[in-house]
């Protein structure tokens, strides 16, 4: 695993023992069918959700066209500009390498994230995918919290056997670790059990079934999850009324956690 130095600043606070996660597939930046580059948009709705840790998924890491079209495209990668003065930590990890850029999976974290490490899941021939997952140590009581961001496949056989990498990371866990697993898992069929790896969803737990994120104007598909070992939850929500439902593709999920 990769280590953040320890001069990187972290904002300075009492001891944690309660925060909020927001989950959200960005889709590059762009609303559904990529009509409107609304990542500035994006980035606002996102502050309001005040959330502690932010799982995206499809993030850019670089692009060499998309400045040349896109007046208001930021001079820094997409996490950074969503990042930007309020969550002083993150992480990247790139999935998806072409030509002229690069796109994968982001966390922004208030708290110090300690380490990281990016797992290619991809199947052979498909879809560039990965876990990232990273470490973070929480204020005041130093806990360690594993925090892993997912965007699994289109396909039913690729997700069964990324489901079966994800589940031998978890089990590189201490067991009793608090852990949170949250992206997009496309998986529309409902097919992901967790439950041997010990991890609830929290929308499952809260209501008895994943929450419907996909697409955002007129949610039917449950595509998104966060998942939780290890650890209480409240107030898990979809965030489907506007802005969300006319920026990216997917509603965001947010929950709040509890040691």
């Amino acid at each position: 695993m990769a280590v953040i130095p320890e001069w990187v600043p972290v904002t300075p606070t009492a001891a944690i023992t309660r925060f909020k996660v927001l989950t959200v597939n960005t889709h590059k930046g762009f609303t559904a069918l990529n009509r409107r580059f609304i990542l500035p948009e994006l980035r606002e709705a996102v502050r309001g959700v005040a959330a502690d840790v932010v799982f995206l998924q499809e993030v850019h890491g670089t692009h060499e066209h998309h400045p040349r079209r896109y007046s208001n495209w930021p001079s820094m990668p997409q996490y950074e500009f969503l990042a930007d003065s309020i969550w002083p930590q993150f992480a990247y990890g790139r999935n998806a390498v072409y030509p002229h850029g690069d796109h994968g999976n982001a966390l922004l974290s208030k708290f110090q994230i300690i380490r990281y490490d990016n797992l290619d899941i991809s199947q052979s021939g498909h879809e560039s995918r990965g876990l990232l997952h990273c470490v973070l140590r929480l204020p005041g009581t130093g806990q360690e919290v594993h925090a892993i961001c997912v965007h699994l496949g289109l396909r039913e056989v690729h997700r069964q056997q990324q489901l079966k990498l994800l589940a031998q990371r978890v089990a590189e866990i201490p067991g009793d670790a608090p852990l949170i697993v949250a992206g997009d898992f496309n998986d529309w069929r409902q097919q992901a059990d967790l439950s041997h790896s010990g991890l609830q969803e929290v929308f499952v737990q809260a209501h008895g079934k994943p929450a419907r994120t996909f697409p955002a104007r007129l949610p039917l598909l449950p595509l998104d999850r966060i998942y939780v070992r290890n650890l209480k939850v409240h107030h898990a929500q979809v965030l489907t009324a506007r802005p969300w439902s006319h920026l990216s593709d997917h509603a965001p999920l947010s929950v709040e956690i509890e040691l």
